[in-house]
């Protein structure tokens, strides 16, 4: 497995295995791997000749009070996994080299990103489309991978390779959870051992929703309330948002005729948790 920190380095690599007739997958992420990380690695090794990953905290998608100076960081361990998982190379660039002095070039969508997270973390998508595309021009991959945890931003990466005509195959992968239903998540380092207990309500609002879409409840209104009654049953708890929304354009519903997005973010202590499910009525 090859380590790569320079932008130039990872180009020329890339670029020669696509002369050779090879074909790439690659992985972004801010490293502190977990399970979830790694389903996207074997789903990529699927895909194509060669895995690339990539390891890079993205500066440009945290806000002035978020955890940029605190968010969990093993690049050992990091590259140990992905050794083990059989990764061609791991792209690991610097903050100075991706965002050098007189850097003034950001992407931006204009409506996907004002839904759900978007409305909370103002920047958080500007950076999340810039650091992609650079990494796109930059790798030059056949297919990317995304979870379907992080659905908003899978969303906007499909549509910016759209909008922007990349040549670029993009999977979404399903969300890979903790035997109890905990959506795995680098954040959940920060739960407490008395927290941690209390995380699981996303994920039990979550399939209570279902149940009641399931049994012929379409009202979007009752289904929210009951999974808001649900997360507020912890004191610890803070809700950001419980919405039930369209898929492609993430805006809000009133009636679940078909399949629909609930999406749900809060804050427990000082950790955001981010949660969804797909909503199907039974015929």
């Amino acid at each position: 497995m090859k380590v790569i920190a320079a932008i130039d380095e990872m180009t020329r690599f890339s670029q020669k295995l696509r002369c050779d007739g090879r074909t790439i997958a690659f992985v972004p992420t801010m490293g502190f791997l977990h399970e979830g990380h790694l389903a996207l690695m074997t789903e990529g090794k699927n895909k194509a000749d060669h895995l690339v990953v990539s390891i890079f905290v993205n500066p440009a998608q945290f806000g002035p009070s978020e955890d940029l100076s605190t968010y969990p960081r093993a690049l050992d361990q990091d590259l140990e996994k992905c050794r083990d998982i059989g990764a061609t190379a791991v792209f690991t660039p610097s903050a100075d080299d991706m965002y050098p002095n007189g850097h003034e070039t950001y992407v931006v969508l204009e409506k996907l990103p004002f839904h759900l997270c978007g409305l909370s973390r103002p920047v958080f998508f500007k950076g999340v489309a810039t650091v992609v595309t650079k990494l796109f021009n930059i790798v030059r991959p056949h297919a990317a991978l995304f979870g379907e945890k992080d659905f908003q931003q899978l969303a906007v990466i499909r549509r910016l390779v759209e909008d922007l005509c990349f040549d670029i195959e993009i999977v979404g992968v399903p969300i890979v959870r903790e035997p109890d239903g905990l959506a795995m998540s680098s954040r959940n380092k920060y739960l407490t051992p008395k927290q941690r207990p209390h995380a699981l309500l996303l994920h039990r609002s979550l399939t209570a929703a279902q149940k009641m879409v399931a049994t012929g409840e379409s009202d979007a209104g009752k289904i929210v309330a009951l999974a808001r009654e649900v997360l507020t049953s912890c004191a610890d708890i803070r809700l950001d948002y419980v919405s039930i929304c369209d898929p492609a354009s993430l805006d809000e519903i009133a009636v679940v005729e078909g399949a629909a997005l609930m999406a749900i973010a809060v804050w427990l202590g000082k950790t955001r948790l981010i949660d969804n499910q797909m909503l199907v009525p039974v015929p």
